[in-house]
């Protein structure tokens, strides 16, 4: 009997199974775009039945909401590792989410390009998907605001260039600019933008810092 990837993870349980399946449309949806993903396809890259397919997703709009969902999942364990291994300092565990939202971008890419890329058309999550996904930025809600209870400050820099328009005062939430400034950051990374790796690890260590300073997080 050949050996396959269906089979393989057959052996580890329906959880590796499922993990086998989305690795497999994942791939297929960055190597050969979102006309790819047919269920015919991805049975045969894995090597089990449509029905198989069927069964686990229900069809193409379940197969994109499992996704979305895994790729969240995946972020959120990576933080969290990230965060357990960084020990009790609170600063070193804010820097740890940053590393590893960073980290997870670069080896989840085809996961990232559905969280946030609308690399399937026409694909909208579900609200409890979205809600589901928020799961992970609560471990970045959880980092910077035992910073602040360790390390109380008074709030963002009074440097003229770090000030905030009145208007905007008290509406910008630190965890989501900390978190718009990694995403910006990283998505420049992967489509190309800096020249090599060493710059993109530079630009995207420095953008996080400078934000942190004005949040006075540093």
């Amino acid at each position: 009997m050949t050996e396959t990837p269906y089979r393989r993870a057959q052996t580890a349980g329906q959880d590796a199974v499922r993990r086998t399946v989305l690795d497999a449309a994942s791939a297929l949806l960055v190597a050969e775009g979102p006309q790819s993903l047919t269920m015919r396809r991805i049975a045969g890259e894995v090597g089990c039945s449509t029905t198989v397919l069927y069964t686990m997703f229900g069809g193409k709009d379940g197969l994109a909401e499992a996704l979305y969902r895994e790729g969240f999942a995946r972020l959120r364990q990576r933080l969290v590792e990230a965060v357990e291994r960084a020990g009790d300092d609170p600063g070193e565990r804010l820097a740890a989410t940053g590393r590893a939202y960073r980290e997870n971008a670069l080896a989840e890419r085809s996961y990232y390009g559905v969280m946030f890329g609308q690399a399937i058309p026409g694909f909208v999550p579900s609200p409890e998907a979205v809600a589901d996904s928020k799961r992970a930025f609560e471990v970045l809600d959880e980092a910077v605001d035992a910073l602040r209870t360790a390390r109380p400050v008074p709030g963002a820099h009074t440097l003229p260039v770090a000030r905030p328009a009145p208007e905007d005062a008290g509406l910008v939430d630190p965890t989501n600019l900390l978190w718009a400034t990694a995403h910006g950051v990283v998505s420049f990374e992967l489509a190309g933008h800096y020249p090599d790796e060493a710059t993109a690890a530079a630009t995207y260590r420095t953008a996080l810092t400078a934000v942190s300073v004005y949040l006075g997080l540093r």
